[in-house]
């Protein structure tokens, strides 16, 4: 949400709608949140909003972007909506005038996406190649274990969950629960 919803403050929903757009074209150039909230006090709005903007790019992974890419993301970020593109300067901006080769961009994507699943696959190879029987634990690198302070852990927001909770856990715990469930029932 742009900073003056967070606030409350009365607002251009155009404006709003550059804010949230800006937000949506860097997690699919970056494929991460720019910030989690755009408050004064959140750690990498601020760093913006303070015009540290060598450590926020250093920090987001985004040292290699093109200086067009950053000035426009910026901009969409502004905390002052009035200093936010309209539609007509965004699509005049430089970034969107950048010349793409449309087939060389997908022919690179879709090669580093071959490559990494066949990584996925060489690392994983579970099944016997006589017969296609399983053998041993598919993809276990993707298995998170549970932490060690997990009975004292606090779920402070959603963030938390998504990052910091086993899966296993809460199938386990809803196994648990279903065979009690019948069991008592019966």
């Amino acid at each position: 949400m742009a900073p003056e919803i967070k606030e409350g403050k009365t607002y251009d929903g155009k404006q709003i709608d550059m804010f949230s757009t800006g937000v949506i074209l860097f997690i699919i150039v970056q494929g991460i949140f720019p910030f989690k909230e755009a408050k004064k006090d959140e750690y990498f709005y601020n760093l913006i909003l303070n015009g540290k903007l060598d450590q926020y790019w250093q920090k987001v992974g985004g040292n290699n972007l093109s200086p067009e890419f950053k000035d426009l993301i910026l901009k969409m970020f502004s905390y002052d909506p009035s200093k936010r593109p309209t539609v007509e300067d965004l699509k005049n901006h430089p970034w969107m005038q950048m010349k793409c080769d449309m087939k060389a961009s997908r022919d690179s994507l879709m090669s580093q996406l071959h490559e990494k699943r066949s990584a996925k696959t060489a690392d994983s190879s579970t099944r016997d190649s006589d017969n296609g029987v399983m053998r041993g634990e598919p993809m276990l690198e993707l298995v998170r274990q549970q932490p060690s302070n997990f009975n004292n852990f606090i779920f402070n927001d959603m963030t938390d969950y998504d990052i910091d909770y086993d899966p296993g856990v809460i199938y386990e715990e809803l196994e648990n629960f279903n065979k009690e469930f019948y069991e008592n029932k019966g």
